[in-house]
This record gives C-alpha cells, sequence and structure tokens, in this order.
C-alpha cells in the first residue's frame, strides 16, 4: 500500500483567478452617464438627490441576491386549502414581496399621480429604470397598478373608493378582501385564447345586475400577477365590449368566482406567476361607458407600453454593465479585454444601444409630464408605440451579445445575464408584440394624419446639425407619404422612426461623441449590422467610460 500524504502536503489542484469579482456594491445611478444626462436634460434634475440615494440602494448586495430568489423560488398555486375550500391562491418567495415592498413603498406604482409637478414622470421612470435592474418579473403588477389610474378615473364612484388605496405607499400582500386593507394592486386580464390581440375577438360575457354592476362569464387566457386585489377586463356586455373592474373577493368579504385554472411554466419572468383563469359568474362594475371599453382601457394599456420600454431599457443598461464589468477584470492573450480593440467595439456599440433607448424613453417621460400639450400628447401617442416596438424589440439580441462578452459564464443561471436573455423577450411581445405596434403607428397616423406634423416638428429641431439625419428624415418624410403596401412595408417605416427620433435626441443631449457614433452606426448604409462592427473614427474610450460602472 502506498503512504497516504497528509492534507497539507497534497498538490493544489488549482487556484481561481483571472476571473471577474461579483459586482456588487454600486451606485447603479452614479454610474449611469446616459440616464444622469437624461435625467437633467428633460426636466428631473430636481430629483437628484433622490435618484442618487436609491442608486445606492439598488446596488446594495442584499438588494441583488433577491432579484435572484425571487427567480429561484417560482410562485406556486394551491387551488384549494387542505380541507377542501377554493382559495386560488399563489404563494411567492419572500424576497418576492420584498421586492414589492421595495418598490411600492418608492411610490413607482403612484408617486406621477400624486405628487404631479413638472419632471414627475421623467423621475419616476428614472427610478423605475434603477429598480427593474434588480429583478424584472415583480415589476408586471407595479406596473399595472401604476396604469390603471386613467382608467379608473373614468368611473367616478370606483375612483373615490380605489384610488386612495391604489396609489398608497405601502405593500399588503395577504389574501383577504380588499375593504379590510390599506393598499391594493391591480392587474389587466384581456388576453384569451381565440384572440390574443384582437381582444374585439372576445367571447367572455357581462350580465348587468344593476347598479353599474355586472357578473362575468368566461376566461382569460393570460392574467399575470393573479393575486392583485383587482383587474381590469374586457368583456362583452348587451352594448359590445365593455371595461370592468373584478375584484378577487366581494364587497360581502366572500370570494369573487375567478378561478385560476394553471400558472404558466415560462422560459423567461418566472419570478411573476401568470395565470389562466376562468370567470364563473365573477362581479364587475363598469368602467367607462358601455361598448366602449377599448377606449376605456386604452390609457392603462399605453402605459404599460411606456413601462416595457423603461423595463427593457434597464435590462439593456444591466448588460452592459455586466459585459463591461467582467471586461476589466479579465484578460486573454496577454492583455485585459477591456484594452483589446474588438471587445472595445462591442462594449462600445451595446452602450450606443442604451444611450438611444434611455434617450427616447425619457423623451417620452417628458411628453407625460405635459398632457395639456397637443405636440407632447400626439409625441406620445406615436412615440409609445414606436419606442415599445424598438427598444424592447432591440433587447433580445443586445442581451444575447452582453451574455457571450462573459463567455460560458453568461450561459450560467448565477450570473444575471442569463437572466436578463431569459426575461429579454417577454417586453417585445406582451403589451402588443412587434406586429400590433407597428400597425398601431399607421393607424394612429391614419386617424389622425396630422400627428406625424408633431412628430417631424420634433425632428426639426436637429435640423442642420448633421447631414445623415437630415437625410435620414427627408428619406422617412418620402416614405411615410408612399402609401403603396405601407402595411407590408410597417416594421420597416417604424424601425426609421425609432433610429431617426433616437439620433435626434442625442443630437440634442448634447454629447457629440455618443451622436456622432449612434449616426455612424445605425443612419449610414452599412454592409454588416451584428453587434460590434461600428465604423473607423469612433470615439470607443468615451463610449465605454460611459457604459462602465465604475466611472460615476
Amino acid at each position: 500500500m502506498s503512504e497516504q500524504l497528509p492534507p497539507s502536503a497534497r498538490p493544489d489542484t488549482h487556484e481561481v483567478f483571472n476571473q471577474a469579482p461579483s459586482l456588487a456594491g454600486h451606485n447603479l445611478y452614479a454610474g449611469d452617464h446616459a440616464l444622469r444626462d437624461a435625467v437633467r436634460h428633460f426636466g428631473g434634475h430636481w430629483a437628484e438627490d433622490d435618484l442618487q440615494r436609491y442608486g445606492e440602494v439598488c446596488g446594495r448586495p442584499e438588494m441583488i441576491q433577491r432579484g435572484y430568489d425571487a427567480n429561484e423560488f417560482k410562485p406556486i398555486f394551491e387551488s384549494h386549502d387542505r380541507v377542501g375550500n377554493r382559495v386560488d391562491l399563489v404563494r411567492y418567495h419572500p424576497a418576492y414581496h420584498q421586492l414589492m415592498q421595495l418598490a411600492l413603498s418608492e411610490g413607482l406604482h403612484s408617486a406621477p399621480w400624486t405628487d404631479p409637478g413638472p419632471g414627475a414622470h421623467v423621475a419616476r421612470a428614472a427610478k423605475y429604470y434603477l429598480h427593474c435592474q434588480l429583478e424584472a418579473g415583480h415589476g408586471c403588477p407595479v406596473t399595472m397598478t401604476f396604469a390603471s389610474v386613467p382608467s379608473i378615473r373614468l368611473a367616478p364612484r370606483l375612483a373615490e373608493e380605489w384610488l386612495p388605496k391604489i396609489t398608497a405607499r405601502s405593500y399588503d400582500p395577504s389574501n383577504r378582501p380588499y375593504t379590510e386593507k390599506a393598499q391594493l394592486t391591480i392587474g389587466m386580464a384581456m388576453t384569451e385564447k381565440q384572440g390574443g390581440s384582437d381582444v374585439r375577438a372576445n367571447t367572455t360575457t357581462a350580465a348587468p345586475v344593476g347598479d353599474d354592476s355586472y357578473e362575468l362569464t368566461g376566461h382569460k387566457w393570460f392574467t399575470s400577477a393573479p393575486m392583485c386585489d383587482a383587474f381590469l377586463m374586457l368583456a362583452q356586455s348587451p352594448k359590445g365590449l365593455s371595461c370592468f373592474l373584478v375584484p378577487r373577493w366581494r364587497p360581502d368579504g366572500s370570494k369573487n368566482p375567478i378561478q385560476v385554472q394553471r400558472l404558466k411554466n415560462k422560459a423567461g419572468n418566472v419570478s411573476n406567476a401568470s395565470s389562466e383563469i376562468e370567470l364563473r359568474g365573477a362581479l364587475g362594475w363598469l368602467v367607462g361607458e358601455e361598448g366602449r371599453g377599448v377606449n376605456a382601457i386604452i390609457e392603462m394599456v399605453a402605459t404599460t407600453r411606456f413601462d416595457c420600454m423603461i423595463g427593457s431599457a434597464g435590462g439593456q443598461r444591466q448588460a452592459v454593465v455586466q459585459a463591461v464589468h467582467h471586461a476589466a477584470h479579465r484578460s486573454a492573450f496577454g492583455r485585459p479585454l477591456i484594452e483589446q480593440p474588438l471587445m472595445q467595439n462591442v462594449l462600445a456599440d451595446l452602450q450606443l444601444e442604451v444611450e438611444g433607448s434611455v434617450a427616447m424613453t425619457m423623451r417620452m417621460a417628458r411628453a407625460m409630464d405635459h398632457p395639456d400639450s397637443e405636440h407632447e400628447r400626439m409625441l406620445m401617442r406615436l412615440g409609445a408605440a414606436v419606442g415599445k416596438y424598438w427598444i424592447c424589440k432591440r433587447t433580445p439580441h443586445h442581451a444575447y451579445e452582453a451574455m457571450e462578452c462573459l463567455g460560458g459564464n453568461g450561459v450560467i443561471e448565477n450570473f444575471i445575464t442569463a437572466r436578463l436573455y431569459r426575461d429579454a423577450p417577454i417586453n417585445a411581445i406582451w403589451e402588443g408584440s412587434g406586429n400590433i405596434q407597428a400597425l398601431d403607428v399607421l393607424r394612429a397616423i391614419g386617424k389622425t394624419p396630422a400627428i406625424l406634423n408633431h412628430w417631424f416638428d420634433e425632428l426639426s429641431e436637429s435640423a442642420g446639425a448633421d447631414p445623415s439625419l437630415d437625410k435620414a428624415i427627408r428619406s422617412l418624410r418620402k416614405q411615410l407619404t408612399d402609401r403603396d403596401q405601407i402595411e407590408y412595408r410597417a416594421r420597416h417605416l417604424v424601425d426609421q422612426m425609432a433610429l431617426t427620433m433616437q439620433a435626434h435626441l442625442l443630437v440634442q443631449g448634447g454629447n457629440s461623441a455618443v451622436a456622432e457614433a449612434f449616426i455612424a452606426s445605425r443612419l449610414l448604409p452599412r454592409s454588416a449590422h451584428n453587434t460590434g462592427t461600428l465604423p473607423r473614427g469612433v470615439d470607443l474610450e468615451r463610449l465605454v467610460e460611459r457604459g462602465d460602472p465604475g466611472r460615476g
């Protein structure tokens, strides 16, 4: 028998080196040059101190860990209690509730409604952009609660009772009647299996029972956050498709017959429970005019689409943060990755995407801050659809490219890039997929042709700043006047609307290195369009610095 070596004499097989340390303990706002520039430019400068504070909160290790925990431990559905009573209960990991508590205590669901004023939507959007980098799934009920307010205001009696609790800065996840709670969350249930985005094909019915009350019977194919206290739903009433507020509990304390059939097993957004539900004579109250349900709920839909822009822009930012951090701490072929020209090209290109996304998102937030301005209303009407289409659709590939910067580590679930990649398609698909957004742009232009004047009036502010931008805007105007096969060309048109608007906003932002690189890489004809194919002459160092979380 060979003599066994004592542990101290055994050779080390390896030591861990040339690996990036975990990124935590940094200030998400202080290191985000694109966000800070946009906040100041679009009227949110008064909120800088609060955003600096919240950027530090969102960078804390314990907050980051909550995002991981909420995704690792998925929601669990219990249809009945242990003795057979129907409860339709979804149980979440405590980390999910902690993130919800944080979001609602910060007013991410209500601040512009309770404290309106110049820059209120800009400040809220910036804070939400920071918050969503912790974890995306719980943002669904936060957004729906926020977006429900304009629609519920159409029903004054409901608004008087419900809005003080909806906008309260607290969080009560208990499964009990809304009459017993001080804070309420609101969901939305429109999609049915036979209709999808075509909500006029909905088959759920609503029978009047008096006093603006109805009984709803039917199904909903996608109902996210089924533990919300009430839902805005569309159903066919005697006068046509109408909007209703449907509570989970009746006013008398009995359970409203909204029965969860199952939870969806999703590829991403897994911390957020998404369900199929059956309505078996569920009580609901009319919101807006009977037969005009789409008009009643459209404000909620537009606001949720805007939050999709925020969430996808935040996802892009977190992807860049991880890629730059990794490249700064990883060496290959004798030198740090961040010093290698091709990697700099990739990182700079990823950051340019963030620059455009943040600028467009914050510009639309400023439009929301001025609802009495026709120009701002018209800009938001198109901008919500254009921005939701473009920013959300660009995010999945952006997440993949950032993941690739980490190599094999990027696809491992305990690296956040894997989660960012799984979550990235959600905002592009939900609240109206790409085709729906592109067609909505055409619908808005067809209904109100003058809306295009406001779009081009906005772009005209950058006239003469760059000949390539001027040329792209002239081309866009010509393409939009050509009605031949316009529906077939809708995606291309919206692509160009988004790119020219982003380029204009970056020109107006005043950072020439960013604006020139964006125009050169996005507007000029190029033979290749993969990430990391920026043309020569771009200020790579400046762009990578703007993406570096440590360069506050």
